[in-house]
């Protein structure tokens, strides 16, 4: 498994999705797990606009997981999760009951300038510069533990430069992937 983080605007989702298709493996991200569930429950929570409990988001990860284990992904790509200490926690134990790895932990780095850029270009109805900002500020108080927890379980984290185009990123990505030997 290989978990890709970054601040919002980052490119996590277009690099996860260009590896996955280069290399015939599963890209999960976290938010389209949640709005593909079939769950009731989840669906009413996504319909009122509250945040999912991390008890749900567990179930609809295992859920994706097993459904890419039962179609013989050969890896797979998880965006946006864990996004707290403790979801990093149980992703950690849920691994290791599992009997498999986190093999590369990849933070794709852009300064924030360049992030209030690329979601100007992007134009969503949230992404106005205070909400840039506050979501910046969440994500850095919120990703330092995530790491750390990984950081204590021994596993990979690579820092790798997100600037650049797509085919720029996704080159460096790439060669990142292969020298840790998972290509």
């Amino acid at each position: 498994m290989i978990l890709l983080f970054g601040p919002t605007g980052a490119g996590k989702s277009m690099q996860g999705q260009m590896l996955a298709v280069r290399q015939g493996w599963k890209w999960l991200s976290t938010g389209q797990m949640l709005r593909d569930s079939e769950d009731p429950e989840v669906i009413e929570v996504l319909k009122s606009g509250e945040l999912v409990s991390d008890e749900l988001t567990y179930e609809v990860f295992d859920a994706a997981i097993r459904d890419a284990r039962d179609k013989k992904f050969p890896r797979v790509i998880v965006d946006g999760f864990p996004r707290t200490k403790e979801q990093a926690e149980w992703l950690a134990d849920y691994m290791e009951h599992h009997k498999e790895n986190i093999d590369l932990v990849v933070v794709l780095e852009v300064p924030e300038g360049e992030i209030m850029n690329r979601l100007e270009k992007r134009a969503r109805m949230e992404d106005t510069p205070e909400t840039i900002a506050k979501r910046m500020n969440i994500y850095r108080q919120k990703m330092y533990p995530v790491l750390g927890t990984f950081a204590e379980e021994g596993m990979k984290i690579v820092h790798l430069d997100g600037t650049g185009t797509a085919g720029e990123v996704h080159d460096r990505l790439y060669a990142e992937i292969e020298s840790n030997g998972l290509v």
